[in-house]
C-alpha cells in the first residue's frame, strides 16, 4: 500500500478551517473556565480517563482508573488525582516536572459524551491530602493537583462509531496477543509468556494499591 501523497498535506489554519467550514455555536458555548455543577457531575461519575503530558523524552498519554468518584473535585478550578500504584516508568510525571500542561479525558461506561479538561498540574505529597484518598488501607505516595483551565463535554459520536460499549463488540482475549506473548517476543532471554499470562489476574487483583 502506497503512502498518503505529501502534496495534499495541509498545512495553515486557514485551508484547514476551509475544510471543516464554521464552528457551531454549541460547541463554544459549552467551554467552560471552571468546573460547574454540570461537570462536576460528570467528574464524579467516570472511573477512568487518559491524562496526556509532554516533556524532554516527547508525548506521554496514560490510563488513569479506580471506582467512580475517585478525582475529587476541590473546588470549581482545582482537581486531585491519587497516583496508584504502577509500573514506576513515571513517564507522565516526570513530564509534569518540566512542562504542568495537562489534558484529561474521562469516559463514563454506558455514555457517548466524554469530558475534556485542560490545565496545569503540580505533583504533590501532603500528607494529609494523601490521607484522604487512602484505599483497601494503601496510601498513593503522591497526587496530581490540577488548575483546571478549560472544561467542555465532547459529543458521543466517537464513542457511537465505535459501539464501545456493546458487549457483543468486545474483543475476544484470542483474537491478539496476550502480555506474556508480547514480553516473550521483545525479551533476549528464555521468558515464559504462557505462565506470565496464566498468573497475571491474579497478581493484578493482589496488586492494585
Amino acid at each position: 500500500m502506497s503512502q498518503p501523497d505529501p502534496a495534499y498535506d495541509l498545512r495553515d489554519s486557514d485551508s484547514l478551517q476551509a475544510l471543516f467550514g464554521p464552528v457551531d455555536e454549541r460547541s463554544l458555548i459549552k467551554e467552560r473556565d471552571h468546573i460547574d455543577a454540570n461537570y462536576r457531575a460528570l467528574i464524579q461519575a467516570s472511573p477512568f480517563f487518559a491524562l496526556a503530558t509532554a516533556g524532554p523524552e516527547g508525548l506521554d498519554c496514560s490510563p488513569r482508573g479506580d471506582p467512580r468518584g475517585f478525582v475529587e473535585v476541590l473546588d470549581e478550578r482545582t482537581l486531585v488525582v491519587p497516583d496508584r500504584r504502577g509500573n514506576n516508568r513515571i513517564d507522565s510525571l516526570r513530564n509534569l516536572l518540566v512542562d504542568p500542561r495537562v489534558a484529561l479525558l474521562f469516559l463514563i461506561p454506558g455514555m457517548g459524551e466524554t469530558l475534556r479538561v485542560n490545565g496545569r498540574a503540580r505533583l504533590n505529597a501532603d500528607p494529609a491530602l494523601l490521607e484522604r484518598h487512602t484505599r483497601d488501607g494503601k496510601v498513593p505516595k503522591l497526587a496530581l493537583v490540577i488548575a483546571v483551565d478549560t472544561v467542555f463535554f465532547q459529543c458521543s459520536r466517537a464513542v457511537v462509531r465505535a459501539d464501545l460499549w456493546n458487549p457483543a463488540k468486545h474483543v475476544a482475549r484470542g483474537e491478539v496477543p496476550s502480555a506474556g506473548r508480547i514480553l516473550a517476543d521483545a525479551s533476549r532471554r528464555p521468558f515464559d509468556g504462557e505462565e506470565y499470562d496464566r498468573a497475571l489476574p491474579e497478581r493484578v487483583r493482589g496488586s492494585l494499591y
